[in-house]
């Protein structure tokens, strides 16, 4: 049995390196047969073997379905999350007890940070969840949320923080994590980024309410603007450095001020 090469067809790809590439149709001398040879890594497909191992890979590492799709888009590679989802499904067929579940089953620690962002995608801006081990730094998840209110907070961090065992959720000062906490009965803690960003903004406003004459709730509590603008400068180095031997320090601060009244509604 012999095959002659009968035509050279080009073809378009989705792949890193490649997006079009030169196929052959071979015939059978005997029987007439048509077939098509294609070079290693690419099939009848329209998506290399080499972006579904990439799309396989950034799954098992804790990416849903659709922020896979993101992140190949961004580098060029377009597929949809129905592709990465087939793909995965049929690794997952080959390969027993390949699931991504496996990877934090054996995964734990005490403390998850979780924060969201959004990115641009195709022109909509698209809400994205970070999860991370907080004492480590290892990445958790990365998914793409539907929104960003406490509900939806919540179906994406429970199951995360349920597999790794975590007492504490590590996050911004945003209502909705807080809600998330109590929900799922761990404790928050505000990130120190957070906590420090917020200080300092609170102390540059404070500061100039307070030179510019702005303010007369000292007078009240007989502090002194020199004293008030000395305590917000130990405030943020406190806050700043966190030594166990500034507790004194913080106390004296917080009982200097402990009679002020407190600020009407939507004022500091």
């Amino acid at each position: 049995m012999r095959f002659f090469p009968w035509q050279e067809v080009s073809k378009k790809i989705v792949d890193a390196q490649h997006p079009e590439l030169t196929a052959w149709r071979y015939e059978c001398r005997k029987c007439g047969h048509v077939f098509r040879v294609y070079p290693k890594g690419v099939s009848r497909k329209h998506i290399s073997k080499r972006v579904n191992g990439m799309a396989v890979m950034l799954y098992v590492l804790g990416l849903s379905y659709g922020v896979v799709e993101i992140v190949l888009s961004s580098l060029g590679m377009r597929i949809g999350k129905t592709s990465v989802y087939r793909v995965v499904h049929a690794v997952a067929k080959q390969v027993p007890g390949l699931k991504r579940e496996k990877l934090l089953g054996e995964y734990k620690t005490k403390a998850v940070g979780a924060d969201v962002t959004s990115v641009r995608c195709n022109g909509k801006w698209v809400t994205i969840g970070i999860a991370v081990d907080a004492i480590k730094g290892m990445v958790l998840s990365i998914d793409q949320l539907p929104g960003q209110d406490a509900e939806q907070l919540q179906a994406w961090l429970e199951p995360i923080l349920d597999a790794v065992d975590a007492d504490v959720v590590v996050s911004d000062d945003a209502d909705a994590f807080k809600q998330v906490s109590d929900q799922t009965g761990r404790s928050q803690q505000v990130c120190k980024s957070h906590v420090g960003k917020n200080t300092e903004t609170l102390v540059a406003e404070l500061s100039a309410l307070i030179l510019t004459g702005q303010d007369h709730s000292l007078e009240a509590i007989q502090v002194t603007p020199e004293q008030a603008l000395a305590d917000l400068a130990s405030l943020q180095e406190m806050i700043h450095f966190r030594r166990l031997e500034d507790q004194l320090r913080l106390e004296e601060s917080y009982l200097r001020y402990a009679g002020a009244r407190k600020p009407g509604k939507g004022k500091k």
